[in-house]
Order: C-alpha cells, then structure tokens, then sequence
C-alpha cells in the first residue's frame, strides 16, 4: 500500500472518530474499537489477526496501568473521604495565596515527575488536584493542566524515563550531559506551560458529571465515611502522598546502584514498582485515615469499592485508545511517515523534531515516536561531537511531547480525570503540549547555534 493512501487512511481515522465522540455523541471506548477495527480493514492487515492486533493493543497497554489506576483511585478515596485533601489544601492555599499555589503544585509536579512515570504521578496526584479544587472552588483543569503538562515534559525529556533512556543508547549520546541539558531547557519549557495553561483558564469548560460528583459540585453531600472528627493533618497526607514517590525513587536508585543478585536491590526494586509502592500507602492510609479513626472494616470495604466505578471509565478508553496505537503501528502508517520525511534531507536537529512529532501524532505512544526516531537516525549522527548528539536526542524526545490526541492513552486519562470533553481536551491539552514541545524544540535549536 502506498505511503499517500496509509497517511489518507490514519488522517480519515482519527477525523472519523472525533466525529463519532464530538458530533454523534457515541462513549469514546465503543468509537475507538469501531475506528480501529475500520483502520486494519482498509489498511490490509489479515481478517485473522485484526482482533489480535487489537486485543494485544489493549492488552499491553491494560497490562501497565490497570493495577495503577485502581489503587490510586483507592488512595484517593480514602483521603478525600477523610478530609485530609481539604486539609492539605486549605493549609497551602491560606499560607500562599490560590495564584502561587498552582505555581507551588506545578513546580513540586516537575520535581515529582523526574523519578516517577507520567501516568502514575499524574494518578499519585489526582486527589491533590481534587482536594485544593474544592477549597479553592475552582475548576480542577486550573491545578492539573500545567501539572501534567510538566510532568509529561520530563518524563520525555529527561533519560530516567524509557524514552530518552533508549534514544540516548541508540545514538551513543553521553547521557549525564542529556540528564542535565535535558533539566535545563525542560524548566523554560515548564514555566512557558504555565502561563500558556494560565491563559487557557481564562475561560470556562463544562466539567464531566463524574467529577463534578467527585468534586461535590453535583452532589453536596458529605462523603461516604468521613466522620465527625476533626480531619487529619497537612502533614500527615502529604507524607502519604509522597510514600509510593520515595518508594519508586529508591528502587529506581537501587536497581542502577547495587550490583545484579545483590538481595537488598532485589528487594528495593520490588518495593519500588509503582504497583507495590501503591499498594503501600494504600495500606497506610486505610490504617491511619480510616480504622484508626473509627471507621469500621465494613465501611471502609464500601468506599474502595465505589471508588473502582470511577476508574473503570479511564481504564477502558485508555485501553482502547492503546488498541488504536496498536492498529496504526501494525498498520505501517508510522513507517510510511517517517521515510517520507525521511526522504526531505533536513538538517538534524529539525529533522528529528519533525519525525517524532509526526510518529507522536500518527500512532500516539511518545515512547515509539522517539524510539523510532533515533532508530532512523542511527547513521545519520555519525561523527557528530558529543553535544550535538545530546541536542539531536533532545530534539526527538520534545518531539515526542506534542500533538497528544485521541489515540494516545495518556489524553485520555488527563481529560477523563480532569473532566474535559473531547473537544475541549484537544483544544487545551494537545494545544499544550504541541505548545511545550515546539518550545523546547525552539530552545534546542538555539543552543545548538551556540554550542
């Protein structure tokens, strides 16, 4: 099949499923299957693997976060049952004001992400996000837009995360001058999300029935086990908060610190598994914000199952924006693509920009665009200088950050938690981080003129 007829079949794709979501009003998960299943049609795959194709889609992606998501909307049912979301909150607001609060809480969301993976920080976050919404009384996009926004920065940017870790030993770039550029052009590019998100609250988006129940907008009444004492500490959630943070960071430190076989880093690793560090401070926060305040065994089994109806929405269309990946992938439209652009003979450093940002934008994973990238460009880098390397990497890698859209599975999780439709998550989210990825593209290209 030609490259002009698979990159008209990917455009006709995602132009036909913001039609069914946008216009027709159909669930994104039953339009997502629909798209893929008419993507593998028309692009040739076998009639006998098209379900494979779409179930390991689903399946890969499912494998990775189902765990993560359920616990975390457990951990956070419990601590905004507890109250203590609002007391964290009300503590941070009072002592700095709504307008350096969201500075405060992106800035701790930069940090946050250098260790952590984007969805599961994102996740760790939610009823942080939650809890200084409602002291606030402000829409939750106002905290969560520019913290995701940096989160998903570093977490392409920076190489503790799989995607400029590989890019980098693919190319042979140094990667302790790729962890240091990498922080210092990811902090213009954050501050540069803030203000761009500041400016995109200016308005009003109608939020999603389930979180303006979550929030208790839609439903004031008080949540299912709260008690009438007084809620916990500031201090106490925050450091809940932060348990399967620390958790993580150790793991991750063990693991390149201690020699292979050595008990203590096998250990420390399995601690360090977002899953298990989850799983971790779930336990703490049943003990000391539920049973150790009164609330019954019972009670507290009836909250963390209402909290899994809640995940069950995200889990799904996140799995299936993942069976879209999938199809476009298996399809050939990212390879189709990338030779066509291949084919241009641009200078390096916009070359690997553009590549990766269109790979982002036909199959949606910003760990394969930049993957793929570097792949491509594996000869052309021959005999470039140490610092050039780590600017054509760097160059892949904002690439990778734009043009998050329907079929990548982290827009679904940002807008289903944050409450934003389709429509309005494309014009905020894929808008930002198309936004912070030429910015960062911008600032590399710079460098690279005076380097």
């Amino acid at each position: 099949m030609s490259t002009a007829l698979l990159l008209t079949i990917a455009v006709a794709s995602v132009l036909i499923l913001l039609l069914m979501v946008i216009k027709l009003k159909i669930h994104p998960f039953v339009a997502l299957l629909v798209v893929s299943l008419l993507v593998a049609i028309a692009t040739g795959i076998p009639a006998d693997n098209i379900m494979k194709v779409i179930v390991a889609g689903m399946g890969g992606l499912l494998g990775s976060i189902t765990i993560i998501i359920v616990l975390g909307a457990m951990l956070g049912a419990i601590i905004e049952s507890s109250g203590g979301a609002e007391s964290l909150a009300q503590r941070f607001t009072h002592a700095l004001g709504i307008k350096r609060t969201v500075a405060a809480l992106t800035m701790a969301a930069f940090i946050l992400g250098i260790p952590v993976f984007f969805e599961v920080g994102f996740i760790i976050v939610i009823p942080l996000i939650y809890g200084f919404t409602k002291v606030a009384k402000v829409s939750p996009i106002k905290y969560g837009l520019p913290m995701a926004g940096v989160m998903l920065t570093v977490h392409v940017a920076l190489p503790t995360h799989p995607g400029a870790a590989a890019a980098a030993g693919l190319l042979g770039t140094d990667v302790g001058w790729l962890m240091l550029l990498g922080i210092a052009v990811s902090i213009p590019v954050g501050v540069v999300g803030y203000f761009v998100a500041k400016a995109m609250n200016r308005r009003q988006y109608h939020l999603s029935l389930a979180v303006l129940e979550q929030l208790q907008l839609a439903k004031p009444e008080s949540a299912p086990g709260k008690t009438g004492t007084q809620p916990p500490g500031a201090t106490l959630i925050a450091s809940l908060i932060v348990v399967p943070i620390v958790l993580i960071v150790v793991g991750t430190l063990a693991h390149t610190a201690l020699p292979e076989g050595n008990v203590i880093r096998q250990l420390l690793t399995l601690i360090g598994t977002p899953a298990i560090a989850l799983l971790i401070a779930l336990a703490l926060s049943a003990w000391l914000l539920a049973l150790r305040r009164g609330i019954s065994k019972e009670k507290l089994g009836e909250l963390l199952d209402r909290a899994i109806p809640s995940s069950a929405g995200v889990i799904l269309v996140a799995g299936a924006g993942g069976a879209f990946g999938k199809v476009l992938v298996e399809s050939g439209v990212g390879k189709a693509l990338a030779l066509s652009l291949e084919t241009i003979h641009l200078p390096l450093i916009p070359a690997a920009f553009i590549l990766s940002l269109a790979l982002r934008a036909s199959q949606g994973s910003a760990t394969v665009a930049i993957l793929t990238t570097s792949g491509l460009l594996t000869q052309a880098v021959t005999g470039l200088s140490d610092m050039q390397l780590v600017l054509v990497t760097l160059s892949a890698c904002f690439g990778g950050l734009g043009l998050s859209h329907v079929n990548d599975a982290g827009f679904w999780v940002v807008t289903r938690y944050l409450g934003l439709s389709v429509a309005d998550g494309l014009k905020t989210w894929t808008v930002l981080t198309t936004a912070m990825g030429v910015t960062g593209f911008v600032l590399v290209w710079l460098l690279s003129a005076v380097i």
